[in-house]
């Protein structure tokens, strides 16, 4: 008896240990059917994956939240939270996050601060990803691409791209029987229309001409007189080149020279929007992205426009545009990799367009962006990127921007020459870009 008993209780055992393996294993099989339907290939358990996805721009917060709802449509096991941060604190959280290895999972990157978390192995290169998914980087102008590009890898697809433009005051060119801007301008035109629509009595100045790279001073005009900010190989500024000493030239002899334009006190106490956005000055150079700002305020909405920028020895306007980038230390690598694909994808692209906030880095889904509003020539700003120049950058880019603004200051303000302070913005700068080597 005993010996059929134990007999018993072995096959007893076999069989409860053989169901319980087929359990496991269906178990198994639909986690894998749910990994599969979400296209999430890490979660193969089905498990809920979060991943933080940080941003700067509150306007354009509908517009991500519209995008993760349509990825989450095919990837209903990963959430994403959006943490939006005003772009002054930005960079400041991100680099405390960095030095606690508590990055987010995916976040908003611009070219200025690429270069210097990239070459700290801050984040994750994707260019293995790419081509194991196949996915066709000529969707995108090859200018956005280069500039996250670091040691011969690709870190992040183009999220959208900007461009500069000549914002004029229709009202004040009416008054004054001036015709608007086109794209026939160039610098000598700009020069004679400021000066005619320059009123001092009523505090009214044709042109306004501030320090800042790449809206309103310096870089787009450097360009278009064939000089340059930064050298190809990053190892030097061009501020000692006479091409770009003399692109700064002109623009402190539309302030000093012609008084065609605010002194740098009047340019402080108020920002170059501002003036333009009270009618006090008829023009000033401002990117794509003013476009929302200038339609929702009570004056401009209806008074202003935008054309090409005046050309110089050529045209030439710099670009510049987001990237969405994964951290390299992500706790769901897969996941937030096919987070990024999507966010570079033509649906998110087409989502991106109709908001109005940006142009979509995605070739050929411009169109719904320049629709969003017709008070507005917006195609000015598409075309431009076929004539842009790369946003000059290097690893420590804001370091030898900051000697630009300090510099060039004194000599908005009289105290010294053009050409002093490009000179000493190219010393100071040098060095920057002579440690950046170290």
């Amino acid at each position: 008896m005993k010996k059929l008993f134990s007999l018993l209780m072995v096959a007893l055992m076999v069989v409860l240990t053989a169901c319980s393996g087929g359990s496991g294993a269906e178990e198994g099989n639909a986690g894998g059917a749910n990994a599969g339907a979400s296209g999430a290939g890490g979660a193969g358990s089905g498990d809920k994956v979060k991943l933080r996805y940080a941003i700067w721009d509150k306007n354009q917060e509908p517009a991500m939240q519209e995008i993760i709802r349509k990825f989450n449509e095919a990837n209903p096991n990963i959430s994403v939270t959006v943490e939006v941060t005003p772009f002054d604190q930005y960079w400041t959280k991100l680099e405390t996050a960095a030095a606690g290895k508590s990055l987010p999972d995916l976040f908003w990157m611009n070219p200025a601060n690429f270069l210097k978390y990239a070459s700290n192995g801050q984040l994750a290169p994707i260019s293995d990803k790419i081509a194991a998914d196949q996915v066709d980087m000529a969707n995108y102008p090859q200018a956005l691409i280069d500039l996250y590009t670091f040691d011969g890898k690709v870190y992040s697809f183009p999220k959208d791209f900007d461009t500069i433009g000549l914002w004029y005051n229709k009202e004040l060119f009416d008054k004054a029987g001036v015709p608007y801007p086109d794209d026939t301008w160039d610098w000598n035109k700009l020069v004679e229309v400021s000066k005619q629509l320059t009123d001092p009595a009523k505090g009214i100045f044709g042109f306004a001409a501030p320090i800042d790279s790449q809206q309103e001073l310096g870089y787009n005009f450097i360009f278009q007189n064939e000089g340059y900010v930064i050298s190809e190989d990053k190892k030097s500024l061009g501020y000692g080149e006479p091409a770009t000493i003399e692109a700064m030239q002109f623009l402190n002899d539309l302030v000093l020279k012609y008084k065609v334009s605010p002194s740098l006190q009047q340019m402080t106490d108020n920002t170059v929007n501002v003036l333009f956005e009270s009618g006090k000055a008829a023009m000033i150079t401002a990117g794509s992205w003013n476009q929302i700002e200038f339609s929702q305020n009570e004056y401009t909405k209806d008074k202003v426009d935008v054309a090409p920028l005046p050309q110089g020895k050529k045209r030439a306007t710099v670009i510049n545009g987001l990237g969405n980038v994964i951290a390299a230390n992500a706790k769901h690598p897969e996941e937030a990799w096919l987070f990024s694909k999507f966010l570079g994808s033509k649906e998110a692209a087409d989502i991106q367009a109709a908001s109005g906030t940006v142009i979509p880095a995605f070739n050929g889904t411009q169109a719904p962006f320049v629709e969003s509003n017709s008070a507005f020539d917006l195609q000015v700003f598409v075309d431009a990127a076929k004539y842009a120049v790369p946003y000059p950058i290097s690893l420590e880019t804001r370091k030898w921007q900051q000697f630009e603004i300090d510099y060039f200051k004194k000599a908005w303000a009289g105290e010294i020459s053009v050409k002093e302070a490009a000179k000493m913005v190219n010393e100071a700068g040098n060095k920057v870009l002579a440690e950046e080597r170290r």
